[in-house]
């Protein structure tokens, strides 16, 4: 048995087993929070974390200077709709100018995929917007998971990977999906900060966005393989 799985591992590449291990593990994760989201009462790290971000014993006093509260609504201005719609677009169109229309679809499928599939989770957990602090944004939908985590993830790591396939260089390859590991992070403690949003509610958001990016990258893979889309 352990032969078999030494030989088994020894044809699945590294980059493979690490998408697999990230599917896996955001799954479980997500799975985990969709039970605290269900919670009749906020989970004590729910709480302890939303009161962090707040001046001790003023939950309408975000911490830190004046300028830091202007500077986290433009960090989750990335994570909305219309930004990443825009971003989408361009790619896509850039994609179509340079004659990969595959390509295109691709993205486009899984961009729009991730924000189906958000939408859904939003109306089966149904669970509202945090009311412990004051929000310094005003939003109307359902809190979990969080779509700005959830979409950023899914839409950052997906034109990260693509974009790395084009840059020559480890190097270069990294820093550019570090990039989009860290925009997403920004965006994701930006809900927190911003009182719009359960620290579970993001991190659901996370967990599920990165399972998704990692599951269309795989299918983006197999197809390549395939020769069905231009690598």
């Amino acid at each position: 048995m352990k032969n078999a799985v030494t030989a088994l591992l020894g044809r699945v590449e590294f980059p493979v087993l690490l998408a697999g291990l990230v599917i896996a593990g955001g799954l479980w994760g997500f799975e985990e929070l969709m039970e605290v989201a269900r919670s009749s009462t906020p989970h004590a790290f729910d709480t302890e974390i939303l009161l962090a971000f707040r001046e001790a014993g003023h939950p309408d006093s975000p911490i830190g200077p004046l300028w830091l509260e202007s500077a986290i609504r433009d960090i989750t201005s990335l994570g909305s709709f219309v930004v990443l719609a825009l971003i989408t677009a361009a790619t896509i169109v850039y994609l179509l100018l340079i004659r990969r229309p595959a390509t295109a679809l691709l993205v486009f499928v899984a961009i729009a995929g991730g924000q189906l599939l958000s939408s859904l989770l939003k109306v089966e957990v149904d669970r509202p917007r945090p009311e412990l602090v004051s929000h310094l944004v005003s939003e109307s939908s359902l809190s979990f998971p969080s779509g700005h985590a959830m979409l950023s993830a899914v839409t950052y790591l997906t034109l990260g990977s693509l974009a790395s396939r084009f840059l020559h260089g480890r190097t270069t390859r990294i820093y550019v999906l570090s990039l989009a590991v860290l925009t997403t992070l920004l965006v994701g403690v930006s809900r927190i900060y911003l009182g719009v949003h359960w620290p579970s509610d993001v991190l659901a958001g996370w967990c599920a966005g990165f399972a998704w990016a990692m599951i269309c990258w795989l299918v983006a893979r197999a197809l390549q393989h395939r020769k069905a889309v231009d690598d």
